[in-house]
């Protein structure tokens, strides 16, 4: 970071406070296409990033680029919207920007989604737990650090927290829900990632593949959340099957497993506080 972001990040935070003094608990983060999915909460505020001096705006369809505030039962939620993307131009540091803003406020969980393509489960529809990451962008902790948001070398032992992950596989077991586990990596994009580069993932371990995420979750361990993620398989990554990716239809697959997604979400933030 450098001492001109640190600079941007403290004016958003100050531009944000003079609109709300909510201070959510849980921070839940919509993938492409997923926006709905905060149907249903007790929305008391909703903000623009576009109304936040300095936060940069989200440029993709499929993500509205806002703060929804409000309540999942008797839990204080910060629902994004949408999300940052490096492929849109922005730095990696600007891309965790929403995220920073609502460690900042005092938000101690961040539960994630997005759209992604299956590798080594490539059904469309299928819903799959995050249980650690690569990430082949740069990270957004590179520069100087900013003690307020945590340490020089913070440990990623844990990326994933393992009492969430147990709390959000119990909830889908009991709601009769298919739930794989598995190793998520993002690409940069926007292209979508070749064969070849696919078969290198499976290598070296992934088992879905996107543009996004991977760094938003570094930034929040970095400030101390405890992290979860859920993907959903929108399309077989490249070169899995033999079909054209040209046409990706992600409401296909949330047409299939949206109903599924939503109440894990929505249940895991109603009994988060059981386990923290």
């Amino acid at each position: 970071m450098s001492a001109e972001y640190i600079r941007r990040l403290e004016s958003a935070y100050g531009s944000f406070r003079q609109k709300t003094d909510f201070e959510p608990e849980v921070l839940i983060v919509l993938g492409s296409g997923q926006g709905d999915l905060a149907d249903g909460m007790r929305v008391v505020f909703r903000l623009d990033f576009s109304e936040i001096d300095g936060m940069p705006v989200s440029t993709v369809d499929g993500h509205k680029g806002r703060y929804l505030f409000g309540y999942i039962g008797e839990t204080k939620v910060a629902v994004m919207q949408g999300r940052l993307h490096y492929y849109e131009g922005y730095t990696p540091q600007e891309c965790v920007m929403p995220i920073r803003l609502m460690a900042m406020c005092g938000v101690k969980a961040m539960l994630f989604t997005n759209a992604a393509g299956g590798i080594t489960c490539p059904e469309v529809g299928t819903l799959m737990r995050i249980t650690d990451h690569i990430s082949l962008v740069p990270s957004p902790l590179r520069g100087e650090n900013y003690p307020r948001l945590g340490k020089r070398f913070p440990d990623m032992t844990g990326m994933y927290d393992a009492r969430l992950g147990k709390l959000i596989d119990g909830i889908a077991e009991k709601n009769g829900t298919q739930l794989k586990r598995g190793v998520y990596i993002q690409f940069q994009g926007p292209a979508i990632e070749t064969a070849a580069e696919i078969r290198m993932a499976k290598i070296i371990g992934a088992d879905a593949v996107g543009m996004s995420s991977a760094i938003d979750a570094l930034a929040a361990r970095h400030a101390g959340m405890k992290v979860a993620g859920i993907s959903c398989i929108v399309n077989p990554a490249c070169g899995i099957e033999d079909v054209s990716l040209d046409d990706i239809d992600e409401s296909e697959a949330m047409s299939r497993s949206g109903e599924d997604l939503k109440k894990i979400l929505f249940e895991t933030a109603e009994r988060i506080k059981e386990i923290f």
